[in-house]
């Protein structure tokens, strides 16, 4: 018997009275799209969704208020502030704050806006912030960046117990290494110069490493095995494999590093003095004391603090959800 033949001699298997009725069954049936009022209403939102949605919006209005306060005095005149202090709208609105920040307006239009007639070298102290900020960030993002590779694509003996005791530098408070660093800087000569106020955040910080280890601890270990078959060392590794796969998070360690050095004031403020190498935030400081009489010019203070916080907005309006979306790739909190 041939094949075909036996093939045509199997019987065919029956099929159940109702199998027509199961098929109908078993197909889903298509969406059915409802009309009416019930699919118009709106779906509210659950209790603890409102609560929460309330919360933010609470936290969000006390965040921005105090810089709506200080762009509302920025935008005030001195002389009236004292009488419109009930106001929440700019007293006597005017922009002359902002022209003796910038330097358009002379001493004794200043004096006329209220002001104290203090002089206020902006874009000098500018470029100081700039300069100091510039420099931090390279040799942080470039020294930590190695240490974290080290840390975490490594292996030598004791390297988890020295990367603990890396880590409890953070536990240290700032204030207890600034009266050692502050003796170091005068003893070499380094007071009123970039390098002295650049020098003790220059090379690595825990917080530096720690994020960079936590990225480099994702990255496939097989791509880093098939790099070395083809016969390529550590550093070529780093550089040609490692670092462009972290471009994200070293982007938002920069960001990170650059804010924060912009806003340091304590440090730059000891080593330096002298106008030539004075930062923003020291500046403010010393613009608030040059009252001869009187009360500060508020209206000038507050007009110098928007303009020298608007490159830091920039920035994060421009990187902010890259520097989340990093944050939570490696895991901080």
């Amino acid at each position: 018997m041939s094949r075909t033949e036996a093939a045509d001699s199997v019987p065919a298997p029956e099929l159940a009275p109702n199998a027509g009725e199961l098929d109908e069954e078993i197909v889903p049936s298509s969406p059915v799209r409802r009309s009416g009022p019930a699919a118009r209403r709106p779906r509210l939102p659950s209790p603890g969704r409102a609560v929460a949605w309330l919360a933010l919006g609470l936290v969000l209005l006390l965040t921005l208020v105090p810089f709506y306060l200080v762009l509302r005095t920025g935008l005030s005149n001195s002389r009236a502030l004292p009488s419109h202090a009930d106001s929440l709208l700019p007293a006597e609105f005017t922009w002359g704050a902002f022209e003796r920040v910038l330097g358009l307006a002379d001493p004794e239009e200043a004096r006329a806006q209220g002001g104290s007639g203090a002089s206020l070298y902006f874009w000098v102290y500018l470029r100081n912030s700039v300069i100091v900020a510039t420099l931090v960030t390279v040799g942080q993002v470039a020294f930590s960046t190695m240490a974290a590779y080290a840390f975490a694509r490594l292996r030598w003996p004791g390297r988890d117990l020295v990367f603990f005791l890396f880590l409890t530098a953070m536990m240290i408070p700032p204030i207890f290494t600034m009266l050692p660093n502050f003796v170091l800087i005068k003893e070499l000569g380094l007071l009123n110069t970039f390098a002295g106020i650049v020098a003790p955040h220059f090379f690595m910080t825990p917080f530096a490493v720690f994020f960079m280890r936590q990225f480099f601890l994702g990255i496939s270990h097989e791509i880093e095995e098939a790099a070395r078959i083809d016969g390529a060392g550590h550093f070529r590794i780093f550089t040609r494999i490692i670092l462009p796969m972290s471009s994200a998070s070293l982007a938002t360690l920069a960001l990170l590093t650059y804010l924060q050095s912009w806003n340091e004031y304590l440090w730059p403020y000891l080593v330096g003095q002298d106008e030539n190498v004075r930062v923003l935030t020291v500046a403010l400081s010393v613009f608030r004391q040059q009252t001869p009489a009187g009360s500060p010019d508020w209206a000038g203070l507050m007009a110098a603090t928007t303009l020298a916080a608007l490159p830091m907005v920039l920035l994060l309006l421009v990187f902010g959800r890259r520097v989340i979306n990093s944050i939570q790739f490696s895991g901080l909190k």
